[in-house]
């Protein structure tokens, strides 16, 4: 492949696409189908298929950035004796507790849902589901007051029922932050805490998965590829620091419905676009 000026708006604007729908619960998903609908890339199926997931690792680098104070358990106040942080060690085995169902699940059957139910109807279907489900739970919410306001409010029974909803995201057009989100309203966590756990449990999820890809693909890259790469994680990396920051500012004072309302619209697109067009 080459990566002429454009194919290079083309990386750029697919990066922009993966940084704004990897943290808002819209689906990625849904969303890239659209786009590789009318921008087709000048690269192998099997690169495409690894390129989509570098720029999602991209993203994920965004989050380790914004929180990674939150994140990293040593504190070096002396270079002799490192600190180190027992909470932020408690709440990473807790995501590993919440991947574990994701994990099985999609060790079992992700090669048939890949090959089954990556289709505009599944897609569509899961993006009205769960759009009505964020406008149902949301109005449920409104006489509620969260039990769990901070991630360290977060017990295992809890990260690991999360993680149980993180197994919906497997089925396309759910999106996995929409499906733990969903899943830490309903057991009464709040917004807040619901999106930076999000947040965690993505980071070991995305890194896996950038691995298998890579293994599958190997490390035979031509300049171009690499160029592509570099580029998609860049942008989507950049767009996904800002995204991140509105979306904690957002749901500061308000709730989840428009993600709601949004996801019914792009799921009525997407049928009506791959069923009359």
């Amino acid at each position: 492949m080459t990566l002429d000026f454009a194919e290079a708006l083309k990386v750029i604007f697919l990066g922009i696409v993966e940084g704004v729908t990897e943290w808002l619960p819209i689906s990625s998903t849904g969303h890239m189908l659209l786009v590789d609908e009318f921008i087709h890339l000048n690269m192998s199926a099997s690169f495409k298929e690894m390129f989509f997931v570098f720029i999602q690792l991209g993203a994920i680098l965004a989050v380790v950035a914004l929180f990674w104070d939150k994140m990293f358990p040593f504190q070096f106040r002396d270079k002799n004796q490192p600190i180190i942080n027992e909470e932020i060690f408690s709440l990473w085995f807790k995501v590993a507790a919440a991947c574990i169902p994701g994990a099985a699940v999609t060790i079992l059957f992700d090669s048939y849902i890949e090959a089954h139910l990556h289709t505009p109807a599944v897609i569509s279907a899961a993006l009205i589901f769960y759009g009505a489900a964020f406008i149902l739970i949301e109005n449920w919410n409104q006489n509620r007051t969260a039990s769990v306001n901070s991630l360290s409010g977060i017990t295992y029974r809890t990260a690991l029922l999360i993680g149980l909803f993180q197994v919906l995201s497997i089925i396309p057009g759910t999106s996995r932050s929409g499906a733990t989100i969903i899943g830490a309203l309903l057991i009464g966590v709040s917004r807040t805490a619901a999106a930076e756990f999000t947040f965690f449990l993505a980071v070991p999820v995305m890194f896996g998965l950038s691995f298998i890809k890579l293994v599958k693909f190997g490390l035979a890259f031509t300049s171009a590829e690499l160029l592509t790469l570099a580029l998609g994680m860049a942008v989507a990396y950049a767009v996904s620091i800002l995204v991140i920051k509105f979306l904690m500012a957002y749901i500061q004072k308000h709730n989840f419905k428009v993600f709601g309302w949004y996801r019914i619209l792009l799921g009525i697109i997407v049928l009506f676009y791959f069923t009359f067009l």
